[in-house]
């Protein structure tokens, strides 16, 4: 499992508070034209402050994209940020992001410009923005790499039982004439809620979601957590050494060039608390094996493991031979035996590691 970036946290973060914030922003909308106020808060100041809100929410979607795109651990540009479903990386639910993204954008846009385009044009895309809330909902239970955690989970949870309950204190005080339409609302939103609930709990509610919301094989295999924060950084021991390895493998299909990918990544054992990570792009071969075009390897201990960076040198079906060096030119050969269950996903065998003044041994 490969460590987090200060990036990845902050899309973490910056994603969930704009959920939040897009839901008080949603719930302030659908309850203001209502009269909604207090002695201390009359009807212009919560719509003021339903204004700040939405704009609030505006800059930590725009502090999320950029994070999320400077991260680089995943391949995700400039342009899916803003162009729905052309991504490599989930596509669809990568794409949602990008909706809700546009649909704040043209918001704020029309708002600017709110006198020039009139009321009624300013109004339809202010009642269409408010499906970025939904979209964003989707977006970051189907994407988020915490799709399956407590905490948001019940931030889900909080934020869909605010906005029904703003629906339905909506319909309730709705002038007689208009209610129909209101309860037509109401019955919408309780429908959206109950398939959302259903579409969770068979998709990322359940193990194996990131393979099949389209997640790049090649990151399948090396799942990123964040660290605990109880780690201590740890070293790698002297050479040369060896040491047994258990890791998962992953190989795509053949791409427009004809070419397959294929993903190791493994944990030493037995005293070398070593992280490995290696991809390798070829040629497949008839009855097996892969014609090897160009290759990444990357080795260190679990606390910084890409401290050697390199290639593999030489291919011989399972055993291989990787040529590293780390920042100060110190090089570093691996020799891995490995044994490969393409069917299960897993590798396991054994690294043998020596620097260039340890022999041939």
């Amino acid at each position: 499992m490969s460590g987090a970036s200060a990036y990845w946290y902050l899309t973490r973060g910056t994603g969930a508070v704009a959920l939040l914030l897009l839901t008080v922003g949603l719930v302030l909308g659908v309850m203001g034209p209502t009269r909604f106020r207090t002695a201390r808060m009359p009807r212009f100041a919560v719509s003021g402050l339903h204004r700040n809100v939405t704009l609030l929410a505006l800059a930590f979607v725009v502090v999320h994209v950029v994070t999320t795109v400077l991260d680089g651990y995943t391949p995700i540009g400039v342009r899916d940020a803003f162009v729905p479903f052309v991504a490599s990386y989930r596509p669809v639910w990568l794409g949602l992001g990008a909706v809700a993204f546009d649909l704040l954008l043209a918001l704020i846009v029309t708002s600017l410009f709110r006198n020039r385009l009139g009321f009624r044009t300013w109004h339809a895309v202010h009642w269409l923005a408010y499906a970025s809330w939904p979209v964003a909902l989707l977006h970051s239970l189907g994407t988020g790499s915490d799709a399956r955690s407590s905490w948001l989970v019940v931030l889900a949870a909080v934020c869909t039982i605010a906005v029904v309950a703003a629906v339905s204190w909506r319909v309730a005080v709705a002038a007689q004439g208009r209610l129909v339409l209101r309860i037509g609302a109401a019955g919408a939103v309780g429908v959206l809620v109950l398939l959302v609930l259903v579409w969770y709990r068979g998709g990322p509610g359940q193990a194996g979601w990131a393979k099949r919301s389209g997640t790049p094989t090649t990151l399948l295999a090396s799942t990123r957590t964040a660290a605990p924060a109880t780690a201590v950084a740890a070293t790698l021991p002297a050479t040369p050494f060896s040491a047994p390895l258990d890791g998962r493998f992953a190989e795509s299909g053949t791409d427009a060039n004809g070419l397959v990918s294929i993903a190791v990544t493994g944990l030493t054992r037995g005293g070398v608390d070593g992280e490995l990570h290696l991809d390798l792009w070829g040629q497949p071969l008839e009855g097996g094996g892969v014609a090897m075009r160009s290759s990444s390897v990357r080795f260190g201990p679990t606390s910084a493991p890409s401290e050697y960076t390199g290639s593999i040198a030489s291919l011989d079906s399972q055993r291989l031979t990787a040529a590293l060096r780390d920042a100060a030119s110190r090089s570093l050969t691996l020799v891995l035996d490995l044994r490969i269950d393409a069917a299960a996903g897993t590798v396991s065998g054994q690294v043998q590691a020596q620097s260039s003044g340890d022999g041939n041994g």
